[in-house]
């Protein structure tokens, strides 16, 4: 039986990212792109650390396929922590939902969109604004915790021994 630091790892880097978005909120930073990369940059190296982690912790007994398993369990414990706490968050706070929309309203005036074009686009972004935070959480931290998880796969140390047969 292979010991496993899915959990371990998707709790502390859930944390990790939780603060920052804190922080990030309370420095009035939570609108800015650049910070949506931090967390992502965040969640990308700790799952490629865990997979690594993960092949020392079973000093190297483990396969491509396992370690890339715990990576992406890692990344669904992330998943869910984090997408969790940006409902709350959003109900909390729900001025969030108000910088959002005015940088989206910025960007498409940036884009020299028609003040219809934009109004139709803010009234269906705000309608369905919670879907938008689930979805793009989720699918977002699912895709770039598959890549981080397939690099930590094939960076972790793998030295399987040979199974007997029965």
């Amino acid at each position: 039986m292979q010991k496993s630091n899915h959990l371990q790892y998707g709790l502390v880097i859930s944390a990790i990212i939780i603060l920052l978005s804190v922080v990030f909120y309370v420095m009035n930073l939570s609108a800015a792109r650049w910070t949506q990369w931090v967390h992502t940059a965040i969640m990308f190296i700790g799952v490629i650390i865990t997979c690594i982690q993960f092949g020392k912790l079973n000093d190297g007994d483990v396969t491509f396929g396992s370690v890339f398993a715990n990576g992406f369990r890692t990344t669904a414990v992330i998943a869910v922590i984090t997408v969790l706490f940006s409902v709350i968050f959003v109900l909390i706070f729900p001025d969030i939902k108000e910088k959002a929309l005015e940088e989206a309203r910025r960007q498409m005036e940036a884009q020299g969109r028609s003040d219809e074009m934009i109004e139709k686009a803010l009234a269906m972004t705000s309608k369905m604004f919670m879907v938008f935070v689930v979805a793009g959480g989720v699918f977002g931290t699912l895709l770039f915790g598959v890549i981080a998880s397939l690099i930590g796969a094939a960076a972790a140390k793998k030295n399987p021994r040979p199974q007997a047969l029965q």
